[in-house]
């Protein structure tokens, strides 16, 4: 069995590199017939055909789909005989198209080849051999038979992603591919998948992290395939300038404390909107006056109702490869254990693909378009809204909505099970349990919280005392008033905990001010985001970790832009004719150096965030 895995471009030969998993050798199957092109407008005017003849090129009519009119069009099609050309020549005319395709990739997209995927070679002829088990098939078209039936056309791509993400992952020796050799089974594993599901070649699948490449060949191997004409980013944009797209909708938290909290959350929120409510470059205010009523909530774009979108459709599959394929799979215990996390492994990728598809439209040229990006974010907002507006209408008590969760106080499971319902029906979206909280604090600042899940662990979010450049010694306080609350069911429990808590945040202040906290408890991690030169030595003031990267320049260390400095805050002194406040944690000989009421209210302030909604005086605290 033959696996495509590379190839390269030398001059006008493309090579494709394949493995044979039979011999455990590298094949190469070179075309030197392919040669690279690009698409101007038609007819081409008598200078334009000097310019083509000057640069040895040969000109052909060609017909391909507009992808935003769905008609066919008539264009120029300038093939070269050298790929080094293909740039220099294509900027010799105004308009011209899909001249940043790179040439082994237009070849793959050209020949219906997809990297990754194993194949046979038949009277010089290649054929792809994907086996799948029956089974595992009957089962899939099980699962997906009413999208067979009702959307045809992401079945089509979702049973496409399937199959390839179903094949063998051979054994290979990365090494000749110039990756090294070490890699663990999982991440090329994962390449293997991405490489099949973007068809990119396997060497940048493994490497590349930009997710918008990844996407960007997603999206051009389809318009390829299908002969539509793959837009300039200007035309993607519809004339638009990239520009800030307004963001998600979020209900500032109810500050207290609760009990049985139930988060919800949409299953993959801007993916599902994406594809639930057709949202695409080509659908964004489509030409037909029957669609013109179809409007995007709170903004003046309307939606095409007539075709489906292209976006849509990629992004709904693989939405759903994932929440309906991959992510059962890796929580059924039925399943051995390898199994499970190779299907979890396949859905965080997908998940990183998904994450990605609504930021892709707002800044990465050629995949940006700012009336796709907003309509996005005006469903997500209208969803939150409308799922908060029917929650309150049907008795249940929303404490805290953010972007695509809502935190419910107290409900009944009938609750909830209508919420969810009556979502999927009214919204065409996923809502899910993400989470129940035995208890729950709220702060009033947005996107902060921290509950107690129902097995006792703890789950903290944005809160200032477990930030990273918070000292050690204030995580751990935090740590041990958080495990208080751990067994809290009722209010009586809870005010015990409380006094348990004054109890600890009263005894780290003794053992602070008795010099007993280790140094390093009570450093400050900091990553510079400025050179020295950069910042301003005349300044009568100057930042804490800048204070400690001129010591630390003084005593001789390497320190500069990216450099994360350990420091100490210790009672105010004289350096280099200013007042310092900090010195680096090694240079600190003493604890009597320590200013211990600048801890204390630092203390204070990362304690009080969570302590206000707890009702948790910190006047009764000896602070």
């Amino acid at each position: 069995m033959l696996y495509l895995l590379d190839g390269f471009a030398d001059k006008n030969v493309i090579t494709l590199l394949f493995y044979d998993t039979d011999s455990g050798r590298f094949h190469e199957v070179r075309d030197e017939d392919y040669k690279p092109y690009f698409f101007v407008k038609y007819p081409i005017s008598s200078r334009e055909e000097e310019t083509i003849q000057r640069f040895k090129g040969v000109t052909s009519l060609v017909e391909k789909k507009d992808l935003f009119s769905g008609e066919k069009i008539r264009l120029t099609r300038v093939e070269l005989e050298d790929p080094s050309l293909l740039t220099v020549a294509s900027r010799k005319f105004k308009e011209r198209w899909e001249v940043h395709i790179p040439y082994l990739l237009s070849y793959v997209y050209d020949h219906n080849l997809v990297f990754g995927i194993p194949y046979a070679m038949s009277d010089g002829n290649l054929e792809p051999r994907c086996e799948i088990n029956p089974q595992l098939r009957k089962v899939f078209l099980e699962k997906f038979a009413v999208m067979k039936k009702k959307d045809p056309e992401k079945f089509e791509i979702l049973e496409q992603s399937f199959l390839f993400c179903s094949q063998q992952i051979p054994k290979i020796p990365l090494y000749k591919l110039g990756i090294p050799g070490d890699l663990e089974y999982e991440k090329i594993y994962l390449g293997f998948l991405l490489s099949r599901l973007a068809n990119l070649p396997l060497p940048i699948a493994l490497t590349n992290r930009h997710v918008s490449t990844w996407i960007k060949s997603i999206l051009h191997c389809y318009l390829r395939r299908r002969n539509i004409l793959i837009p300039r980013a200007s035309e993607l944009r519809r004339g638009e300038k990239p520009r800030r797209v307004p963001g998600a909708l979020t209900f500032p938290p109810k500050a207290g404390t609760y009990f049985n909290t139930v988060v919800v959350d949409f299953e993959s929120l801007y993916p599902s909107l994406i594809d639930a409510y057709n949202l695409s470059y080509e659908t964004m205010n489509c030409g037909h006056l029957e669609c013109r009523e179809n409007r995007v909530p709170g903004t003046n774009y309307h939606v095409c109702t007539l075709r489906r979108g292209i976006y849509s459709l990629l992004i709904g599959a693989l939405k759903d490869l994932r929440i309906r394929w991959f992510k059962p799979l890796a929580k059924d215990n039925s399943l051995p254990k390898g199994e499970r996390q190779l299907a979890d492994a396949a859905s965080r990728l997908l998940k990183l693909i998904l994450v990605s598809c609504y930021g892709v439209t707002v800044r990465i040229p050629g995949l940006s378009q700012p009336a796709l990006a907003e309509a996005i974010t005006a469903y997500g907002r209208y969803a939150l809204k409308r799922t908060w507006s029917l929650a309150e209408k049907n008795g249940l008590r929303p404490l805290y909505g953010d972007t695509d969760s809502l935190f419910l106080d107290n409900p009944r499971n009938e609750q909830v099970e209508w919420l969810i319902r009556t979502v999927k029906e009214d919204l065409r979206l996923d809502l899910a349990i993400d989470k129940v909280y035995s208890v729950c604090i709220l702060p009033r600042a947005m996107k902060a919280y921290f509950g107690i899940m129902k097995d006792g662990t703890s789950d903290v979010k944005g809160v200032t005392a477990i930030k990273s450049n918070s000292p050690p010694f204030i995580r751990k306080v935090f740590a041990e008033c958080v495990r208080e609350l751990a067994d809290v069911k009722n209010w009586t429990e809870f005010e015990t905990a409380k006094r348990n808590i004054r109890r600890i945040v009263n005894e780290a202040i003794k053992r602070l001010r008795r010099g007993e906290i280790p140094l390093e408890d009570l450093a400050y991690q900091v990553k510079l985001h400025f050179d020295l030169a950069e910042k301003s030595m005349k300044d009568e003031t100057m930042h804490q970790p800048y204070q400690c990267a001129v010591q630390l320049m003084d005593a001789g260390r390497k320190v500069s832009r990216g450099s994360t400095v350990s420091f100490v805050k210790v009672k105010p002194f004289i350096y280099g004719g200013k007042k310092f406040t900090v010195k680096p944690l090694d240079l600190v000989r003493s604890v009597q150096e320590i200013n211990v009421e600048d801890y204390v209210r630092n203390l204070r302030t990362a304690l009080s965030q969570v302590f206000k909604p707890m009702k948790l005086s910190l006047s009764l605290i000896h602070i």
